[in-house]
């Protein structure tokens, strides 16, 4: 299929650090501390971003995905509170998975501060559910909760008052987010892309890798125009002649090393669900034709 062209990634050209050289805490505006968890992997880019989020001089904050449970990571988080004079009243969560959420429940209990997240088993029996555009007003600022439901179904972003926007795993600061198959809806994950672009976001700061700053609607133009891309990709190879999953992974992630193809497979399971939907292929279970 002619005309199948890779977007451009803006981010190429910014001044991000190299993958393993991001600091270890940094503070990102007033509100925000990045804490940056020891888990990396090639899933978790650097590792996991913590984010501890309070007004100066309110003597409080908010951590926004503890991450994993770990005695290091734990320790880094109470060192950025300390900095900040704080004390943590709430522990937030943007979705389940466990690198973001599996220290909620025990930080939380160690902190005394109740777990907030749109699913009930991550904030656990003593916890609070958030709904889609509540304004939760915590440690002396306002915290928007945007629904982000696409890389999971319960996926959460939160709007600082500076205009910022905590993505999660809506977003990586290097590469595009996985929107694996069956627990992700590709459909969603676009439509939760446009809703943060209309936000208008003054910086991205994302659940993996660096923050986003320079120009953050031109990585969601970015992360748009790719995902229309893989799907271009996908009819293109069935075009060739691959018929089934595995197919076309290894058509079209020929350049991406094998041990992510796995991961790659449910995102094109994901996409092909969305491209049968609208009656552009045909699928049964691993097989795909076109109609």
């Amino acid at each position: 299929m002619p005309g199948v062209h890779a977007p451009a990634d803006p981010r190429t050209s910014w001044a991000l650090p190299a993958p393993g050289e991001m600091a270890r805490t940094a503070e990102l505006e007033p509100l925000v501390t990045r804490v940056l968890a020891p888990n990396p992997s090639g899933m978790t880019l650097d590792g996991t971003n913590t984010y501890v989020v309070g007004a100066p001089g309110s003597g409080q904050a908010v951590l926004v995905d503890p991450g994993p449970d770990d005695p290091a990571h734990l320790a880094a988080v109470e060192q950025a509170l300390a900095v900040r004079d704080a004390r943590c009243v709430a522990v937030l969560v943007t979705h389940h998975h466990g690198d973001h959420a599996e220290a909620a429940q025990p930080w939380g209990a160690r902190f005394g501060a109740p777990v907030a997240a749109a699913d009930a088993a991550v904030a656990g029996s003593g916890g609070r559910v958030l709904e889609p555009g509540e304004q939760l007003r915590l440690a002396g600022t306002v915290l928007g909760v945007v629904p982000t439901p696409g890389h999971t179904h319960d996926h959460l972003a939160f709007r600082l008052e500076s205009g910022a926007v905590l993505v999660g795993d809506h977003v990586l600061g290097r590469g595009t987010s996985v929107v694996t198959h069956p627990e992700g809806d590709v459909v969603a994950y676009l439509e939760s892309l446009r809703r943060v672009h209309d936000l208008g976001p003054s910086a991205l700061y994302c659940g993996h890798g660096p923050e986003l700053t320079e120009d953050p609607t031109a990585v969601l133009d970015f992360y748009l125009a790719h995902r229309a891309f893989r799907e271009a990709q996908l009819l293109a190879a069935m075009v060739r002649g691959a018929r089934t999953v595995d197919a076309l992974v290894a058509d079209v992630y020929a350049a991406v090393p094998q041990d992510l193809w796995p991961a790659a497979a449910q995102s094109t399971r994901a996409t092909l669900a969305k491209l049968a939907a609208e009656g552009h292929v045909r699928l049964d279970g691993d097989r795909v034709a076109l109609p």
